[in-house]
C-alpha cells in the first residue's frame, strides 16, 4: 500500500496554494495598516502551557490535543490554538516592559484531533492577532473591526458579528450557581460530557450541540454583569456602532476557551453547512499572569480566523480570488548555440524582476509553444542560430500574434521590462 497523507490533513498543490498566498498577503497588508507586527512562535510547546492557558475543562484540552513525550521525557503538544503560545512568547521575551501597546499577528498551522468535516481539519490554519497592555474597550472594538474588515476586503458577503460579555471570574462565580440551579432538574438527561461540565464549568453546557434543547430558557450572563462589566460591554458596542461595524448581541455565546473575560465575539457566514462560525475571539485579562506568573500581568484581546473555512465560504459564495500574474516571457532556443544564449538571457531577465521560463526537456518548437500557452505567457521570445548571429531575437505577443524583432542587447538590458508592458 502506498503511503498517504494523514486523515484530516491536505496537500496544498500549485493552483490551490495561490489562494492561500492571497489570503495571507491580504492579512499581512491589513495588519500593517492596523500597526500589528508579525510573531512566529513554535508549532509545539509544553503541554502545561495549553492545559493552564486554554483550560482543563475545554474540549480542546480534554479530547483534541496532539500530545507526545519527547526524548527528554517531557510532555509536548502540537499547538491547538495560537493565543497561548503568543502569550508565552510575550512573557518570556518581556515584551510587557515596553511603554506602548504590544500588537502582534500570526499566520500558521494548528492541530486538533477532531472528526474531519467541511472546513474542519486535524491540521488547520489560522490568521490571528493579539493586543496586550490596555483595558480600553476601543481596542476590543479595533480587534473586532480588523477581522470584519479582512472578510470584507477579500470579498465575503453577509458576514455577521455576534458579541457577548462573559464577565469576570467573580461574575461567573455567581452565574455558575444560577446555571447549576437551572440544569439540576435535567442533569441526568445531559450527555456524559455535560454531566461532567455541570460541576466543573456549567457554561460549557451552553456551547454543547447535543444538549441545546435543555438550555432553552437558561439564565443569561448579561443579567448578572457588575457595573464594570456592563460599562465595558456598552462602550465596546458604542465603538462598533461608530465604526459602522454591524453586530448583534448573542447572550448565549461563550466560546470554547476558558481564558476569556469581558468581550467574546464570533463571525458567522453562510455557505459551509451547519457550521457557520468562521472566526472569533475575545478579551483575556488575567491570562498573561496565569501563564507567566506574578508580576507579569497585562490585559489582552485577540482573534483567530480559520483560513480553510474562509476558502470554503468564498467558494460557496462564488467569490473569485485574483489569479497570480502569468509569465512575462517564455524563451525558446533553436539549436545548441541559441539554447546556451537563452539560458543566459533567462537569468538576466529574472534578476531584472521579470517572470520568465524556458524548456528543459529538449522538446520541439511546437511543444514549447504549447508549454508557453499553458503557462499563459504574455510573450514568447524565439532565438535561432541566424538571429543569434545577427544579435537579434523575435518577440511574439501571445494574445495578438504580433511579432517584433529586438536586439539581444536591449533584451538583456535593465530596460527590458518596458518590452513586456
Amino acid at each position: 500500500m502506498s503511503i498517504q497523507k494523514p486523515k484530516g490533513t491536505q496537500d496544498l498543490l500549485p493552483g490551490e496554494v495561490e489562494k492561500w498566498q492571497y489570503l495571507e498577503s491580504k492579512a499581512r497588508d491589513l495588519c500593517q495598516r492596523f500597526n500589528y507586527k508579525e510573531i512566529r512562535s513554535p508549532i509545539f510547546e509544553s503541554t502545561e502551557l495549553f492545559s493552564r492557558g486554554v483550560g482543563e475543562t475545554t474540549d480542546i484540552v480534554e479530547k483534541e490535543m496532539y500530545t507526545f513525550m519527547d526524548k527528554g521525557d517531557r510532555s509536548m503538544t502540537l499547538r491547538p490554538e495560537g493565543t497561548a503560545g503568543v502569550v508565552r512568547a510575550y512573557v518570556e521575551n518581556k515584551l510587557y516592559g515596553v511603554p506602548d501597546l504590544t500588537k502582534l499577528f500570526y499566520v500558521g498551522p494548528m492541530f486538533r484531533y477532531e472528526q474531519p468535516q467541511a472546513g474542519r481539519y486535524r491540521q488547520f490554519h489560522q490568521f490571528g492577532i493579539e493586543a496586550f497592555g490596555s483595558v480600553d474597550p476601543s481596542i476590543d472594538a479595533e480587534v473586532i473591526a480588523l477581522g470584519y474588515t479582512f472578510y470584507k476586503e477579500i470579498g465575503l458577503k453577509e458576514v455577521t458579528v455576534e458579541i457577548n460579555s462573559v464577565g469576570t471570574p467573580s461574575v461567573r462565580t455567581v452565574y455558575r450557581e444560577k446555571l447549576q440551579e437551572f440544569f439540576a432538574p435535567v442533569k441526568h438527561l445531559l450527555c456524559k460530557d455535560c454531566q461532567s461540565r455541570y460541576d466543573r464549568n456549567p457554561m460549557r453546557i451552553l456551547d454543547c450541540k447535543t444538549d441545546q434543547k435543555y438550555g432553552v430558557g437558561a439564565p443569561e450572563i448579561l443579567d448578572y454583569l457588575d457595573e464594570e462589566c456592563s460599562t465595558h460591554f456598552a462602550q465596546v458596542r458604542e465603538h462598533l456602532t461608530a465604526m459602522d461595524i454591524p453586530y448583534r448581541v448573542n447572550p448565549r455565546l461563550v466560546r470554547g476557551l476558558d481564558y476569556y473575560t469581558h468581550t467574546a465575539f464570533e463571525y458567522k457566514a453562510a455557505g459551509i453547512g451547519a457550521i457557520d462560525t468562521i472566526g472569533g475571539g475575545g478579551r483575556y485579562n488575567g491570562l498573561v499572569e496565569q501563564i507567566g506568573g506574578h508580576g507579569t500581568d497585562q490585559p489582552g484581546v485577540g482573534l483567530g480566523l480559520g483560513l480553510e473555512r474562509i476558502l470554503l465560504v468564498l467558494q460557496a459564495q462564488g467569490v473569485e480570488i485574483p489569479k497570480p500574474e502569468p509569465l512575462d516571457v517564455y524563451l525558446i532556443g533553436l539549436g545548441e548555440p541559441a539554447e546556451k544564449e537563452v539560458t543566459k538571457l533567462l537569468h538576466q531577465l529574472r534578476i531584472q524582476g521579470l517572470k520568465a521560463e524556458k524548456d528543459y526537456q529538449g522538446r520541439k518548437l511546437k511543444a514549447q509553444m504549447k508549454s508557453a500557452d499553458r503557462f499563459q505567457a504574455k510573450y514568447v521570445a524565439i532565438l535561432g542560430d541566424d538571429e543569434l548571429a545577427r544579435g537579434e531575437i523575435t518577440l511574439k505577443q501571445m494574445e495578438t500574434g504580433s511579432q517584433v524583432i529586438v536586439s539581444l542587447v536591449d533584451l538583456a538590458s535593465n530596460a527590458a521590462k518596458t518590452l513586456f508592458e
